[in-house]
């Protein structure tokens, strides 16, 4: 494919759960590119349709319409190895995400052995160092090591397959805030050392702020406002929801931002 497209295309992305009466529309024609090497953010509040984008682009869910292309290729339905190998998800809880019984040499040989890939040893070291973490890690479980380990290590699992995007579904909100700032930095690192391109979901703006280029907000499934994160820096947005958001300290109503978005 060619290096000068979009690294992920989304259009007219719809998402619903349930039908008749408990027909829920999670996400409603969302449409958004990424560049390749660029972090594109996601915000709202609980229940805005953020991590059900994600799902819906790395196919966890299927309850999905519309198109969405990977470095120029469309999806289809289901996972494949191909896509699986080039786009990797990273999830909110770092201890729910890794098998509590698999050492942390099993979980990393799994993608390994799944996708048939070589020198699978010399990965797991390499996988490790470059999360910061050492040798003596390989064969503890994952409780056996503290929050932000634990994170570093599905951080490992998602690159060891060499892929060229990943999902950040809230990847530091379930650390302590002593520890967010160093995966944040480690991610980072990881982008611009591996020329990676980040698709990153999280209710908290200072995280986005700092690690993506451009920032999505979405209320009740919508793209509301799509901003820089100069504009986000600045708190110069044209939408009342997202001023709301950049307020939100303690005073945030959901029962406001509701009346920010109608729908037909």
């Amino acid at each position: 494919m060619s290096a000068a497209g979009p690294m992920i295309e989304v259009q007219n992305l719809n998402v619903t759960f349930g039908q008749g009466r408990t027909e829920l529309h999670a996400v409603r024609d969302v449409s958004f590119d990424i560049a390749r090497g660029e972090s594109f953010g996601l915000v709202g509040e609980s229940g805005s349709g953020k991590s059900t984008v994600l799902r819906a682009i790395s196919r966890l869910s299927g309850n999905w319409t519309g198109t969405v292309r990977i470095d120029g290729a469309e999806l289809g339905r289901r996972r494949d190895r191909t896509t699986a190998r080039q786009m990797q998800m990273v999830f909110q809880d770092p201890y729910g995400s890794l098998h509590p019984r698999h050492t942390i040499n099993d979980i990393l040989m799994e993608p390994l052995e799944i996708h048939r890939m070589d020198r699978r040893g010399a990965r797991v070291l390499q996988a490790l160092d470059e999360v910061g973490l050492g040798i003596e890690m390989r064969f503890r479980y994952p409780y056996q090591i503290s929050g932000g380990q634990r994170q570093r290590i599905a951080i490992a699992r998602a690159l060891i397959l060499e892929p060229e995007i990943l999902l950040l579904d809230e990847p530091t909100s379930a650390l302590d805030v002593s520890v967010q700032a160093e995966i944040l930095n480690l991610l980072k690192t990881l982008q611009r050392e591996r020329g990676l391109t980040y698709l990153m979901v999280s209710h908290n703006l200072a995280v986005v702020a700092h690690m993506c280029e451009r920032v999505a907000v979405m209320n009740r499934g919508q793209f509301i406002e799509e901003l820089t994160t100069a504009q986000l820096r600045s708190g110069t947005p044209t939408q009342d929801y997202t001023r709301q958001l950049l307020s939100a300290s303690g005073q945030y109503s959901r029962d406001t931002a509701k009346s920010f978005v109608t729908f037909e």
